[in-house]
């Protein structure tokens, strides 16, 4: 008999992100391949459920960040691309043409490695993409450096540039500015590939904030066209169903076609739950959880969840979040403990041991996003996701 499992999970919506696939990639265009961005494991919803997915609804390019990763991916999609953003470290080179996988490279030793390792596999033509480092100074070979990379790329066939591309790092703000000075460097560096007698086929260029901000024609189409390279998009954020917010965010009516379509057509891929252990009557000026941070001010029931901060129910949410107890909002009180937490449950009538509690999702007529988990704990969507620990299991609801 199966083992019976403590009580918090994740439920992950796999036809939902599908239908997202399939809705980004018709708002990107036929002619621009859509990278969908499964890094992370897979933002934390399960890389084994959504890399399989995504290539169901239509994804030719999987994106990682490692080799790790990469293998994983392959194993679950074994005819998808997959694109190794994060590069290759020390002695993975072998694995790499093992699995099949397109790494990332912008420093002189990485082609090196995967030369000898090439070369020693027999193998030519391996496709590499360049990254270009337009501002983030992260990753990615600085336009002062581009030229002793281009001249070791080009001096021996063995390597093939499929595709140059860069990171905007501040899509996300509506002015632009940031963004176009990105671009003017990324047109220097792609003229300086073609100078080096490099024809890569792709110019991956942009991830959802530049999707769905309205960019997308000038990133995406234009720079690409005039350098005759088919342009890449990277999905990430939107894939999981959450557009990105954009910093100012658009007034009414200026809002982009693009966004505007997606927060409508956009659906949520995950839902984290819990249950009810069980619920105690407490009297007024009884303290709750560590160091007593509440103090009932009357009498209260209160319920036991089986979830914490190991689970990834940040720490900094006691006594200012509310998760979902029968439909209504249930404020957490206390701190959040390791392996537990507490809400009031006082105005939600007949709550019971065993109860479903939403931690993220909906419930009834309400909904808890992970917007409004990272507004709560001061920090961004991908953290939240991300910091759902291992320990709690991914069940695919298709």
């Amino acid at each position: 008999m199966p083992l019976k499992t403590r009580p918090c999970w994740v439920e992950i919506r796999t036809r939902a992100l599908e239908d997202n696939y399939r809705f980004l990639r018709n708002l990107a265009g036929l002619s621009v391949e859509c990278l969908a961005i499964v890094k992370a494991d897979a933002y934390g919803h399960g890389l084994g459920l959504c890399a399989p997915a995504a290539v169901r609804g239509g994804a030719r390019w999987l994106g990682v960040t490692s080799v790790e990763e990469g293998a994983a991916a392959r194993a679950a999609c074994p005819d998808a691309r997959v694109l190794v953003i994060g590069g290759v470290f020390p002695g993975q080179e072998p694995a790499v043409l093992e699995h099949g996988l397109t790494p990332v490279v912008w420093d002189l030793w990485q082609i090196d490695a995967l030369e000898a390792a090439a070369r020693g596999a027999g193998a030519r033509g391996v496709k590499v993409h360049l990254e270009i480092d337009t501002g983030m100074s992260r990753q990615g070979v600085a336009l002062e450096h581009l030229p002793e990379v281009l001249a070791r790329l080009g001096a021996e066939p063995v390597l093939r540039v499929e595709a140059v591309m860069t990171h905007l790092y501040a899509s996300d703000e509506a002015n632009g500015d940031t963004t176009g000075e990105q671009l003017q460097r990324l047109e220097a560096a792609v003229k300086a590939v073609r100078g080096a007698g490099l024809e890569p086929d792709l110019l991956s260029v942009g991830a959802t904030a530049a999707l769905l901000g309205g960019t997308a024609e000038a990133l995406l189409g234009g720079l690409a066209a005039r350098w005759g390279m088919r342009p890449m998009v990277r999905i990430g954020l939107a894939l999981y169903g959450l557009a990105p917010e954009f910093d100012p965010d658009f007034a009414a009516g200026e809002m982009p076609a693009e966004l505007q379509s997606a927060r409508g057509a956009l659906v949520p891929v995950l839902e984290w739950k819990t249950r009810v252990v069980s619920v105690r009557e407490i009297a007024a000026g009884a303290e709750v959880g560590y160091n007593g941070t509440f103090v009932a001010t009357e009498p209260m029931r209160l319920a036991l969840l089986a979830v914490g901060y190991a689970d990834g129910l940040d720490r900094k949410l006691g006594n200012r979040f509310s998760l979902l107890v029968r439909g209504q909002r249930a404020p957490l009180v206390g701190r959040v403990s390791m392996d537990q937490a507490v809400v009031d449950v006082t105005d939600i009538p007949d709550v019971v041991p065993g109860d479903e509690v939403v931690i993220l999702g909906a419930q009834g007529a309400e909904r808890i996003t992970a917007f409004n988990h990272a507004e709560a704990a001061g920090t961004i969507p991908w953290e939240v996701f991300t910091g759902i620990g291992v320990r709690v299991g991914r069940v695919e609801v298709r």
